[in-house]
């Protein structure tokens, strides 16, 4: 399944643990190893992934980006007290992602409240969706990605008012 160094959180790794996914009919697929989880979900033949990966694994990679439609970003909504004011950033590479799809509404906009384990955007790197949860509680107070946007490893995504 894996190569040499069976680490199944390879691209390689991930390939064949997708295509065995297809092949055998399976919806849902979690797996832990050295402190990394991965989790993949298929869905009408299409595979979502959430990949928590401890920060040394993670490896920039480039992304082209898609033609998908630019959703505008919200106006900044002045603070008081920038010690409030935290910034949700890019944990990978990829492209950045308000909604599930296109028709959707987005995950969160201004003056949405968010907690920890609210699903804030979606980045897809390598052709896996993985759902960014805000890790923080709060207001959001600005949307600093717009729908389409390719993003780096570190990109501020949001800010939010964490009072």
């Amino acid at each position: 399944m894996a190569e040499k160094n069976d680490d199944v959180f390879d691209l390689n790794g991930i390939r064949s643990l997708v295509e065995l996914m297809k092949e055998n009919d399976v919806s849902e697929l979690d797996l832990e190893q050295k402190g990394s989880r991965l989790s993949l979900r298929r869905t009408t033949g299409a595979v979502t992934s959430v990949v928590e990966v401890a920060p040394q694994a993670v490896a920039p990679q480039t992304v082209a980006p898609t033609n998908a439609p630019a959703a505008p970003a919200a106006p900044a909504a002045p603070a008081k007290d920038p010690d409030r004011l935290k910034t949700i950033k890019a944990p990978m590479v990829g492209v950045f992602y308000a909604s599930s799809s296109p028709e959707a509404a987005p995950f969160v906009k201004v003056g949405d409240v968010v907690t920890p384990e609210k699903t804030v955007c979606i980045i897809e790197a390598m052709k896996v969706f993985n759902d960014i949860p805000a890790e923080i509680s709060g207001k959001i107070v600005e949307v600093l990605a717009q729908n389409g946007d390719p993003v780096e490893y570190g990109s501020p995504l949001f800010r939010v008012d964490v009072r």
